[in-house]
C-alpha cells in the first residue's frame, strides 16, 4: 500500500470528522509503517500541543515604535523606476546559447548516465 498522504495525516490528528473506512485503513497502515506513523505520531504531538496553549504561551506584540518603523517606511516615498538592463552585444548572445546548450547536453547525458546506471540497482528498502 502507498504511503499514507500528508494531509491525511494531519486530518486523523486533528480527530476533527467522523472516522470514515478509508481513515480505517490508514491507520491500518501508520502501523505498520514506520515512516507514516513517525509523522503521525509528530502531527499528534503538534495539535495536542496547540490544543492546550495558554495564552502566556503566545508571544507578545512588538512595542508600538516598531509599528511607527514599519507604517514610516511602508508609507514612504516609492523608490524611482530602474532604467532598463542593457541588451548583450550579439557576440555574448551566441556565447550565451552555446552555454545553454552545453548545460543542457551535460544534463541530459547525466540523467542517462544516472538511469542506466540505477537500472540494474535493487530499489531501496521503504523506511
Amino acid at each position: 500500500m502507498a504511503h499514507v498522504e500528508p494531509a491525511h495525516l494531519v486530518e486523523l490528528a486533528l480527530r476533527n470528522a467522523t472516522p470514515t473506512d478509508a481513515d480505517a485503513e490508514a491507520l491500518r497502515h501508520v502501523e505498520q509503517c514506520a515512516r507514516c506513523r513517525d509523522e503521525f505520531r509528530m502531527l499528534t504531538r503538534v495539535v495536542a500541543a496547540a490544543r492546550t496553549a495558554q495564552l502566556v504561551d503566545l508571544p507578545t506584540a512588538p512595542p508600538e515604535r516598531v509599528w511607527q518603523r514599519i507604517s514610516r517606511d511602508v508609507s514612504g516615498p516609492p523608490a524611482p523606476p530602474r532604467p532598463p538592463a542593457p541588451a548583450p552585444d550579439p557576440g555574448k548572445r551566441v556565447l550565451l546559447a552555446l552555454l545553454a546548450l552545453a548545460a543542457a547536453a551535460g544534463i541530459a547525458f547525466a540523467h542517462r548516465y544516472l538511469r542506466q546506471g540505477a537500472a540494474g540497482q535493487p530499489d531501496p528498502p521503504d523506511l
